[in-house]
Formats: structure tokens, sequence, C-alpha cells
């Protein structure tokens, strides 16, 4: 494992060879990539290297100490302060870099053997640089919580695996990763966890400054069709804008849009004859046929992270609006070959459980079309499956202006999307993986 304080020389070489020693303004774009890629590989070995004497400064600051404590004979009523005060960080971040120092020192056991840390994976991610303190404490605080109710091998084996997910997601990206793998170790906590946020649902409306303020907390079962419903207008709102002359766009902002679709779907509901025009509203359920028959595992929605209990899915079922989704039957046809060039409703679903939304930002599938891989009129490209990805209007047309290219391995919902970057971007032009199989663990 690299010495903490070598990964910072390391780090300081790359970003004096990239042209951080240079006045910003002074830079080309590409310099500046550069530059703030150099920048990150130093902040996380930085972190890095302090999580070890944050730890420290916890363990010689323990409660038991009383005044002897280091935090309290500094004039701290505890270490996170002193840290927070001293590096300028929140009380958060200091927390959350004690809790990973502790989690990847080496330890000493009572008969004075060395031994690993808590989580040698985490531990050697950071060391080298991979992964950030953000990441390494939210899968230290998982893999903690399931620690008394999961085989010890498959935390292992869990955390090696998301030691080589979690680099490069987004925060809302890894929350989604971490929901999905606790969902997948622990499928009994799911209901217990469920029930416990359905108990937390709330919604209040306030009148301040002359607007309505409406904030509502709601667990996934109240919440999946006010989701389903507004996102089904707003979807449409968009993929109607593709196709519009600039002078005959929507203008209004995603938020904006929520807030019509909200009260459409509100004036609708009151017999208002103005009927939001959108396509019906449906909320997809994604489970195997083994929890779907016996009511135990867990499911999960589209466009929402948090997976839910498998019983749930049966309170649901009675509704008209809420589909299960089942691919692939005798009479249903995937695969039209060049005999149509629009995906049907049943490919969209069958993509939709492979790829999960879109799969660069992961947009949900409603606002997503099916986009040809292969095109349809310059490569002959077929509809079928293997064919087609989720994207969003604004993905799409990205990735095409860019020159990004996608490749998807392997057959049906079990296959991996990647997307591959232009050369101007990676001149090594190294796959990254896209779409669901982000949040999916091997085994």
């Amino acid at each position: 494992m690299t010495s903490p304080l070598a990964g910072i020389a390391q780090a300081l070489e790359v970003l004096a060879l990239a042209g951080g020693d240079r006045m910003p303004s002074a830079l080309t774009p590409s310099e500046l990539i550069a530059v703030t890629d150099a920048f990150g590989s130093l902040k996380r070995h930085v972190d890095a290297a302090y999580a070890g004497v944050a730890a420290e400064v916890a363990r010689q600051s323990r409660a038991e100490l009383g005044r002897d404590s280091l935090a309290k004979r500094q004039g701290f009523s505890s270490p996170a302060v002193l840290i927070s005060t001293t590096t300028g960080t929140s009380v958060g971040e200091s927390v959350r870099m004690i809790q990973v120092g502790e989690a990847t020192a080496p330890r000493t056991a009572l008969s004075g053997e060395q031994l690993p840390a808590r989580h040698p994976h985490v531990a050697a991610a950071l060391s080298a640089g991979r992964m950030g303190m953000t990441a390494a404490a939210s899968i230290v605080t998982m893999l903690t919580k399931l620690a008394l109710r999961v085989d010890s091998a498959r935390l292992e084996d869990a955390e090696r695996q998301l030691c080589d997910l979690a680099p490069g997601l987004r925060p809302d990206e890894l929350v989604k990763l971490l929901a999905r793998v606790e969902a997948h170790l622990d499928p009994d906590g799911v209901a217990p966890r469920h029930e416990e946020l359905r108990g937390a649902r709330a919604l209040v409306i306030q009148e301040r400054d002359g607007m309505l303020v409406i904030s509502a907390k709601l667990d996934v079962e109240t919440g999946a069709p006010v989701k389903a419903a507004i996102e089904s207008l707003v979807g449409a709102s968009l993929r109607r804008n593709e196709h519009s002359p600039d002078d005959d766009r929507d203008t209004r902002s995603v938020k904006q849009m929520n807030a019509d679709a909200l009260a459409d779907i509100c004036r609708h509901a009151i017999g208002c004859d103005r009927v939001p025009t959108a396509a019906s509203t449906t909320v997809v359920i994604r489970m195997d046929l083994e929890a779907l028959e016996s009511g135990v595992g867990t499911a999960t929605i589209d466009g929402i992270a948090q997976p839910v209990p498998a019983g749930m899915i049966r309170r649901l079922a009675a509704d008209q609006q809420v589909i299960p989704c089942v691919l692939g039957g005798e009479s249903e046809i995937l695969d039209w070959g060049r005999t149509r060039r629009l995906f049907t409703t049943a490919q969209k679903l069958a993509i939709a459980e492979r790829d999960g939304g879109c799969i660069d930002c992961g947009a949900p599938p409603m606002w997503c079309h099916v986009h040809h891989i292969a095109w349809w009129d310059r490569d002959r490209g077929r509809t079928d499956l293997a064919n087609g990805v989720l994207l969003c209007t604004g993905c799409h047309h990205r990735l095409h202006s860019d020159g990004w290219e996608i490749t998807v391995d392997g057959a049906g919902v079990e296959g991996r999307v990647h997307l591959v970057p232009p050369p101007w971007i990676d001149p090594q032009r190294r796959p990254r993986l896209a779409g669901r199989a982000r949040y999916r663990l091997t085994a």
C-alpha cells in the first residue's frame, strides 16, 4: 500500500506537470481539465493521509480520559470540534473523517499481533487516491450497519466491489448504488425500514412571501404514483421540445414544469375540464418471479433508488395503473429487426429493466427515448433490444455531438452498457460502465 505522504508527493508532481503552478487564466481548456483532475487526486490523497491522524486524535480524546482527553486539554468539547476548528471543515465532515480513519487504520490485538484494517478494501482505495472521503464514509457506514446481520465473507466481497464501482459516481448515483447493495445484502431489513419511513410521511402547505410553500416527505409506496404522474407530464414536454423549432420551444425550467404538472393534476382532480394532455401514467415495478409469488424479497420502482419490500407490492397490485414488469411472454415480440423503426412499449420496458433510465445521467425512463445504437438510416440499424438504449433528450444530443460511442455486452436484461468517450476526452477511449449495471453487484 502506498505511503500517504508519498501519495501526496506524487499528486503534487502531477499537478505541477499539468500546469497547476500557473495562473488559471493562462491555462487552455484541456490544461484546466488536467489541473482539475490533478487537484482532485491531491485532495483525495491529503484526506486519506489525514484520516489516520483524525482517528488518533479521537483515540486520545475518548470520553473515559475525562479532563486528560486531548480535545479537552485544547479547550474543545470533542475531537470532531477540535478537527473542525483546526482544519476549517464542518463538524459533520470531521466526524466522517474520524469514522473512516478508525475503519481503515491497522489494528493491534491484545496479544500485540498486528491486524489488518477493519475495511481493507476501502483503505486500499483511499491510499491509492481512487476514492474520496464522502464515498468512503458512506460505504463504511452501510457496512457497519449490516455487520451483525450479514455474513462477513459477503460483506468483504461487497466492500471490494463497492470500491470498484463507487469512484466516479455522482453523490446521487452513490446513494442509489448503496441503497441497492444494502437491499441485496439484507433483504429482510427492507420491510422494517419501509414501515419506518411510511410512518414518517408528511406534507405541509404554508403561505410565505406571497407563495404557497409545499414541503413533503413521502415513503416510496405513497410517493411513487405522485412521482410517476408528474414525470409523465414533464417527460411529454421535454420530448416535444426535442422536435420543436427554437421559436416554439417550451422555455420553462424542469422545476417550473414540475410545479405546473402538479397544478394540472390537481385541477383535473377537482373536476376542471382542462385535462392535461400526456400519455397515460403507470408505475412500473420490477421484481423476480420468486419474490412475486412468495411475497418475500425486494423490488424496485422505475425512477426511485430505494428498494421496497415485496409484500408492499400486494397492496399496490389492486391499482390498474400499477403494472409488474413481465417481459418476453410467448405472445410478445421484443425484436422487430427492420420491419419497424420505432421501439414498442414492451421493448422500452425491457430496455428500461436493463438500463434503469437514461444510461448517462440516470433520468427516469418516462423522460427518455429508446435510441438506436446503430442508427436506423445511416447504419441500417435494427429495432432490436440489443440495438436500443434509453437516453434523455439532453444526453442524446450531447453524446452525438461530442462523438461518444455506445456498446452493449451480453444479452437481455443482464447486458452491460458502456459509454466509450471520444479521443479528445480520453485518448485511450476506455469504456465507462453506464446504466443500471453501475449499481449491480456481480453476485
